[in-house]
């Protein structure tokens, strides 16, 4: 089991007034504190045209300034939302993040959930996924073959036979690649087609175990050399986290910027029908943090993080990423990353040591 910190450049209006510039300088500080205390990965999600979500337009430009401010962690992108993108321009990209890394970058791609994303770069909200659908067998075939024509519906381009898709990667036969997925069809799609998956922030254990199940009973189907995916059959959850001392204190130090976040992430009109495939949760009136706790966020104590963190192991889960909102203040997020570096890693470490025997 190995734990990540997924990062949405998630702005605190407070702290970091309009036009919200100091949020990038407080994401880093995070960030290399993260590698410092040993966690394994962090992961950059793409966001476009609002401030009361994410800021981050380009993921891989960060990333390779990440790259050389770091040494050891791994750098993600998750997700890099495939319908907005030339699906060579996400090879090119990748490849020359995981040089620039020497070897630490992993690629997360995922359909997109919010419209005004499209609306703002002229693509069609609702044809997002059968875009994904043919983009997706280019990128791969472009990291395979190294030379890509495509003559279909969204995409034609061609490539003579003097070239070839440069740079190209450290990592053999590719950097892991992930898939946010979060309907049946979509878990299938990414098992045949070799992706390690993504699951959100929001299905209980008990969902996870059974998207997992789903997932991994496909992955037979998956051909060579597509399964030779360095992720295929890993499944990371994104989780809310906060520790503290005590499951009081957590609760006293975090609720009103949890259930603040939750209410306006999820009823807050952005997010498509997103809600309608992923969630479990339907009106406001299941944000009370008592309800939150049981079963979707991860706060508490350390032990009480710990067992809940156990459970998605046992539902099949290798990795949590690790996502808090910005409101509980830069100083109080820098400890509380120390305090689960310090009282909840090691005892990760020794789930991942005990699922390997």
């Amino acid at each position: 089991m190995e734990i990540g910190i997924l990062f949405t450049s998630h702005p605190d209006p407070k702290s970091e007034p309009y036009p919200h510039q100091a949020i990038h300088e407080r994401v880093t500080r995070e960030i290399l504190l993260a590698e410092e205390l040993g966690y394994d990965s962090v992961w950059i999600a793409e966001h476009h045209f609002s401030n009361t979500y994410g800021i981050m337009p380009d993921p891989f430009s960060y990333l390779s300034y990440l790259a050389a401010k770091t040494s050891h962690i791994k750098l993600g992108a998750a997700v890099m939302v495939v319908p907005l993108h030339h699906p060579m321009r996400i090879v090119e990209n990748a490849a020359f993040v995981d040089i620039l890394s020497k070897g630490r970058f992993q690629l997360g791609l995922g359909s997109g959930y919010r419209p005004y994303e499209f609306e703002g770069l002229g693509i069609e909200y609702e044809t997002r996924r059968e875009l994904q659908q043919e983009a997706v067998p280019l990128i791969l075939k472009g990291f395979h073959d190294k030379r890509v024509n495509a003559e279909g519906k969204y995409f034609q381009f061609k490539m003579d036979e003097i070239y070839e898709i440069f740079p190209q990667p450290i990592q053999k036969p590719h950097p892991p690649f992930f898939m946010g997925a979060g309907t049946n069809e979509s878990m299938q799609f990414a098992a045949e087609n070799g992706f390690g998956l993504m699951q959100s922030s929001l299905p209980s254990a008990e969902t996870i175990g059974e998207h997992v199940q789903h997932y991994r009973k496909h992955m037979a189907t998956a051909p060579d050399p597509l399964n030779k995916n360095p992720a295929f059959g890993n499944v990371d959850v994104v989780r809310m986290v906060y520790v503290a001392p005590t499951d009081a204190k957590a609760r006293e130090e975090s609720e009103d910027g949890i259930t603040h976040h939750m209410k306006t992430f999820l009823l807050g009109g952005n997010t498509g029908r997103y809600l309608g495939d992923v969630t479990e949760k339907a009106d406001e009136s299941q944000f009370a943090y008592e309800r939150l706790i049981d079963g979707t966020i991860l706060h508490g104590s350390p032990d009480t993080v710990i067992r809940g963190i156990e459970k998605f192991r046992k539902a099949g889960a290798t990795s949590i990423m690790i996502h808090y909102p910005p409101y509980y203040g830069a100083e109080q997020v820098l400890n509380m990353l120390r305090l689960f570096a310090k009282e909840v890693l090691p005892h990760v470490r020794e789930m991942k040591a005990e699922a390997a025997e």
